[in-house]
């Protein structure tokens, strides 16, 4: 199936769509216009717009040129909807061209060839740049282009590194990379399909959490078994004896991990909003091949290479060193810390608390109401610029309409209600009679065309409702036009009217999510407690992994905000951020208090609560910090590719599992399980017998 699905690589793009009204809700005012707007406009067209900027006025003949230009570069891009004339702004330094472009295109590809051919052919003396719908779109599809390759490389040499760090062997890299690789490509196989069939939603964004959240659970897995296989090796010489004894020992938390973190992810289902929902799914077939490959796959080639899969340092057969030890280390770091959590775990817990609340603080700083579509795609943005230019010479809306749908009897007075916000610069009405296909609509109704007394166009119908649409004063992704559409909705309530468009779709887009936000969230606490609970066969001990993990989330997403703002600058964050942020911090971060606890409560029935405390935690300390630094490598590796959400999902994600890693798995649980001794297994028998 790899084999089958390694091809797959950079063929994403023919089944995945970053389109947003795509995934809307199904009742969301944007969605339904959107369904309706071929009934008016004819086929299903993105607008680009094209603007042309001089210091000085354009003269007749530097219009003229322009003209030319745009109809030999739209020639040039195989463009076959016509172009709009240039559009000469009041102060006469600026013009803009209207370009329909068919959404079934490669828009990306279309807009590069369209920009050079104008950079080549624009006059003397007056700038150009490519902007509206479609250039935002062909700015996201650039963003995106890295994603299959570069990517994926850095993700894998990252984990490469650490692995050869942590091991110093060049052979177990490989072998644990091979199956995480193997993962990813039968993962791919899988959903690719599953996308060209229809049945899933695939967007560059949920492509490139799929390669990240596979590479870093598969290696997570396999170090954990590798951690098991290495210990059986210094107390036999029978390879399959290691394997079996490995396996019996792990497949428990990897199953109990994954099924934690899958749990998590279909709980997006519930999600109103499509890029959200569509995610779980994806990623849950990326974790059910992860903990495949790491008990199929995995076992067999270390089985095949046996120690030498650790060259150069392989394990000895010591097991009277083993016995010395009663399978404990007795010396290093872990055995350091397990030594000073047991003499000083009430205030270690609670200095750990505090610093942590103190961190988590800085939520109040983050500002996840959403951002505007030219801010999405980080540094160099022809898209934004030409925005910037359009905006000093016309209404920041022209080309980026509201669209708004009513029935025909109502047309007026719908006009009229946009004309009196002070948001809206101009109204017109779709019209197949007109020659430029809309027609102006003031307080006195329709304006005609031509001399006086030529009769007003009639405005085209479809399904007894005619479509107005609304040239804002501001920008159509900015937050002052989404405040206009919100404000125009509360007017137009109960006239029927519905509004569309790309600023109706980031309203609706804002709204679904902060939905989603404040219902998916404690859902999924309730689902990923009660796996804990049936894991850990306990009460307390589930309630207290939870709150920690909760407080870690707290504080990375406060330092993330603090950095966010006052570091990178960013101009805010989408209400989706700290909803994923918190699936993959909980759903992952507790992953490694699974891969803890799950050897605490082995160790606590032979050696007692407290013992087995910090007995787990001297033993799995090594492992459990590789598979953090892997994930936290992986996830940062999001970073390289220049989309915003990207770039704080990998920040908040990799500062969150190291800070799960290093300080609430190794100093918070341990020292507050330790404090509270036995009875950490409430109601469990082990809360009253402790050891046998």
């Amino acid at each position: 199936m790899a084999g089958l699905g390694g091809p797959l690589f950079g063929k994403i793009d023919e089944v995945s769509s970053n389109d947003p009204t795509a995934y809307l809700p199904t009742s969301a005012d944007a969605t339904e216009v959107r369904g309706a707007l071929g009934g008016f406009l004819g086929d299903d067209t993105i607008p680009a717009i094209i603007v042309f900027s001089s210091e000085t006025q354009l003269s007749d003949e530097q219009i003229s040129a322009i003209d030319e230009a745009v109809t030999s570069a739209t020639e040039s891009a195989e463009i076959s909807e016509g172009a709009s004339p240039a559009i000469v702004s009041e102060d006469g330094l600026a013009a803009q061209v209207f370009v329909p472009i068919d959404s079934d295109a490669d828009v990306g590809e279309v807009v590069q060839a369209l920009s050079a051919a104008l950079d080549e052919q624009r006059p003397d003396g007056v700038a150009v740049a490519v902007t509206g719908p479609a250039g935002f779109t062909a700015d996201l599809v650039a963003g995106f282009a890295g994603i299959d390759g570069i990517l994926l490389l850095v993700a894998l040499l990252a984990v490469f590194v650490i692995l050869i760090v942590v091991y110093r062997s060049l052979l177990l890299p490989v072998i644990v990379l091979m199956t995480s690789l193997f993962a990813l490509c039968v993962a791919l196989f899988t959903v690719w399909h599953l996308a060209n069939a229809g049945v899933l939603l695939l967007s560059g964004q949920t492509q490139g959490i799929l390669f990240i959240l596979v590479i870093g659970a598969a290696t997570d897995y396999s170090l954990l078994l590798v951690a098991r296989f290495r210990e059986e090796l210094r107390v036999t010489h029978d390879r399959g004896g290691a394997i079996i004894a490995a396996m019996k020992g792990s497949v428990e938390p990897i199953l109990a991990s994954g099924g934690t973190v899958i749990a998590g992810l279909l709980c997006l289902l519930l999600s109103d909003l499509k890029s959200n929902s569509t995610l779980g799914p994806v990623a849950s077939i990326g974790i059910i091949f992860a903990m495949l490959a790491a008990l199929t796959l995995l076992p067999a080639l270390l089985f095949a290479f046996g120690r030498a899969a650790f060259w150069p340092r392989r394990p000895h057969f010591e097991p009277e060193v083993v016995r010395a030890e009663n399978g404990m280390p007795t010396r290093g770091l872990w055995h350091w810390l397990a030594q000073t959590i047991k003499a000083h775990p009430r205030p270690i817990w609670i200095i750990t608390t505090l610093v942590l609340a103190v961190g988590a603080v800085g939520v109040t700083q983050l500002n996840a109401q959403g951002v505007p579509g030219s801010d999405l795609v980080i540094g160099q943005s022809d898209a934004r610029d030409g925005q910037v230019v359009l905006g000093e010479h016309f209404p920041g809306g022209s080309g980026s309409p509201a669209y708004v749908l009513v029935e025909k009897d109502k047309l007026q007075q719908t006009a009229d209600v946009l004309l009196s916000n002070s948001g809206v610069d101009a109204v017109s009405v779709t019209s197949d009679d007109s020659p430029s296909g809309s027609a102006p609509v003031t307080s006195d109704g329709i304006q005609a065309f031509g001399p006086p007394g030529t009769p007003a166009p009639a405005p085209t119908v479809s399904d007894g409702r005619v479509l107005l649409q609304a040239t804002l004063t501001d920008a159509a992704d900015s937050a002052a036009a989404g405040e206009t559409v919100t404000s125009l909705r509360g007017e137009l309530e109960g006239t029927g009217a519905i509004i569309g468009g790309v600023t109706a779709t980031a309203v609706d887009t804002n709204e679904a999510s902060i939905h989603d936000r404040n219902t998916i969230i404690p859902i999924i606490l309730a689902v990923i407690l009660l796996i804990l609970m049936l894991l850990l066969r306990s009460i307390l001990a589930p309630v207290l992994l939870i709150l920690t993990t909760v407080l870690s989330f707290g504080t990375a997403l406060g330092v993330s905000a603090l950095v966010f703002n006052g570091i990178f600058k960013f101009p805010g964050a989408d209400p989706a951020v700290p909803l994923f942020g918190f699936v993959f911090l909980v759903a992952l971060g507790i992953d490694y208090n699974i891969f803890l606890m799950t050897r605490v409560r082995e160790e606590s029935k032979k050696h007692g609560t407290r013992e087995g405390i910090l007995r787990g935690l001297a033993i799995t300390g090594g492992v459990i910090t590789s598979a953090g630094l892997v994930l936290a490598a992986t996830f940062a590796a999001l970073s390289i590719i220049p989309i915003l959400f990207l770039v704080q999902i990998a920040f908040i994600v990799a500062f969150g599992v190291l800070l799960d890693t290093f300080v609430v798995r190794s100093l918070l649980v341990p020292a507050l399980a330790t404090d509270i001794g036995k009875a950490i297994w409430w109601p469990s028998k082990l809360a009253r017998e402790d050891a046998k």
